[in-house]
């Protein structure tokens, strides 16, 4: 594929008044004005077949995984086979993308072969999670005269990447709640707390549970001793998304799935860090895919693809049947993990019969977020009447929401509904209670 340069243009450009003033002087034999342009066309004839001689060998290198927000390049490797007249054209390489992050490439890159190789890096910034599907490389280099172009299309259709929720803090996040677990200056003796296996005897002191206290020994001894108990660890842990309609609501520039995700991403890699089985499930109308828990730190790249995958659905959610499928899959008892969202008591009536039959089997921790929007409706000065509908109505629908997590907190269900902002801490929080009692 070829098109001419704007210097080609340029060149016929001249030829218009070239034309006129040889037209004035001869004019008795007019085929002088046809000289010039019949001399661009075939030095555009002679760039073409020069520039056509040069064989490109193309190759690319392109990430799997790209964290939101941040830059990268996919790498095109140009080598030519054939040189045309030794010389070196200037190449520009365009990266075409697929998808709802299409807008993600960046611009054009260019760069000169100096020798036969030549090395071009198209940048590539997601600005949300996602796939990206790549589907055409697109490369131009000029012939030896500059009066054509020459394109190129290199097709890359079935490749994809994965714009995974990034994580840059998030070890660091980590080891604070470990930490924030033990006494600085004292010995650490990891995995103990108010387990069911029983570890060892240790010396009473204040603050300990006087039911573990063990009174034949210390009678034994002549001294309060008290049983400590273990940790117990290969709990099975499943983060649940609800990627329904409702969880596509812009929440501080971010949908809440995405606000929601990365707060699980934390959650599971506490969860891995402290020997557990973290999986995940992703349902809306149907039940879409579930990943099998898995074990070790290595584990926690696959959670970060499986949460890449997950798409921003029109539809409502159905919470009766998705649930039936998830006890199905989950046949010990877990602790399972709900990232959702609802509007009202009324709508939430289904969801909250489905989560009083998976927590009796199950420990079931709920995660919301309330509506910044609607918190603003009712905190807002009221200036008109309209003002004091909108902040009547915001005010019942923020009561209805507290009415269902009463009503799940009394079904035993663990209830979270904090800002984004602070979901991460929040769910940890319940998590470690969780273990340190010895629910699971």
């Amino acid at each position: 594929m070829t098109r001419p340069t704007v210097r080609l243009a340029w060149l016929f450009a001249v030829s218009v008044p070239l034309a006129a003033l040889l037209l004035a002087g001869f004019g008795s034999q007019p085929f002088w004005a046809l000289v010039y342009p019949l001399a661009c066309l075939a030095l555009l004839a002679l760039d073409y077949l020069l520039g056509k001689t040069m064989a490109i060998e193309v190759n690319h290198e392109y990430p799997a995984t790209i964290p939101v927000g941040q830059e990268a390049k996919v790498t095109v490797r140009l080598r030519a086979t054939e040189k045309a007249l030794g010389y070196g054209p200037r190449f520009e390489a365009a990266l075409e993308l697929a998808g709802p992050l299409s807008d993600a490439a960046g611009p054009a890159v260019a760069g000169t072969m100096p020798g036969k190789s030549l090395d071009l890096a198209v940048s590539v910034r997601p600005g949300r999670r996602g796939r990206i599907e790549y589907r055409t490389l697109w490369l131009r280099w000029p012939g030896p005269l500059g009066l054509c172009y020459f394109k190129r299309a290199v097709d890359m259709r079935g490749l994809t990447a994965d714009s995974i929720q990034s994580v840059v803090g998030l070890h660091e996040k980590a080891l604070s709640f470990f930490l924030r677990e033990t006494d600085p200056g004292l010995k650490l003796q990891p995995f103990r707390g108010e387990g069911t296996e029983f570890d060892s005897l240790a010396e009473y002191y204040q603050g300990m549970d006087n039911r573990f206290i063990d009174w034949k020994r210390s009678a034994r001894h002549h001294k309060l001793l008290a049983k400590e108990f273990r940790q117990e660890r290969n709990h099975h842990v499943i983060l649940a998304f609800d990627t329904g309609r409702l969880m596509r609501e812009p929440v501080y520039g971010l949908p809440k799935l995405d606000h929601y995700v990365r707060a699980a991403l934390l959650m599971a890699w506490v969860g891995l860090l402290s020997g557990d089985m973290v999986g995940a499930a992703d349902f809306a109308m149907t039940f879409n895919a579930f990943l099998k828990p898995g074990q070790g730190r290595s584990f926690f790249s696959r959670l970060q693809a499986f949460t890449a995958g997950l798409n921003y659905s029109h539809e409502e959610t159905n919470f009766a049947a998705c649930m039936a499928d998830l006890r199905a899959r989950v046949p010990h008892r877990s602790l399972i993990i709900f990232f959702t969202e609802f509007i009202d008591h009324i709508s939430a009536e289904f969801m909250i019969e489905a989560l009083n039959s998976l927590s009796k089997k199950h420990s079931v921790i709920f995660v919301c977020s309330p509506d910044p929007i609607l918190e603003s409706h009712r905190d807002r000065e009221p200036r008109s009447a309209l003002d004091i509908a909108g902040s009547v109505i915001a005010d019942s629908f923020i009561r209805d929401r507290a009415i269902v997590l009463e009503r799940l907190t009394r079904l035993g269900v663990q209830a979270v509904n904090v800002p984004p902002k602070a979901l991460s801490a929040a769910i940890l929080n319940k998590y470690l209670a969780i273990k340190r009692r010895g629910l699971l």
